[in-house]
């Protein structure tokens, strides 16, 4: 039998505009499986930056806008996996602030068949 994986689309981490501001703010919970794919969404109408660790700007998302990460995506060989660790938690905060909409991030991860 050939080994295969499922697609298993994680809960939604999400926050409105009123939780974000100058400084990070958690956004869900943290990941409980490692990531493949990552889409993360500013459906605010203020630049975003996203962090992994809450003190360093590490993603700016423009308003309205997105950004998708494809990490299956051109591995050099089949085993080999490249993700975004288990564990880790997702924050935000303006860079221009936003007085409507919400951030939302979506995960989708592998599972042995």
């Amino acid at each position: 039998m050939a080994n295969t994986q499922t697609v298993i689309f994680d809960t939604i981490r999400t926050l409105a505009y009123t939780g974000i501001s100058g400084t990070y703010a958690v956004v869900g919970s943290k990941l409980a499986y490692p990531a493949r794919l990552l889409c993360i969404t500013n459906a605010t109408n203020g630049n975003l930056l996203f962090s992994t660790n809450g003190s360093t700007d590490m993603l700016f998302v423009a308003q309205n806008s997105f950004k998708l990460f494809d990490l299956s995506t051109n591995r050099l060989t089949v085993d080999q996996m490249f993700v975004v660790s288990a564990g880790t938690q997702f924050y935000v905060k303006q860079s221009t602030a936003p007085t409507i909409g919400d951030v939302y991030i979506e995960v989708i991860y592998g599972a042995q068949t």
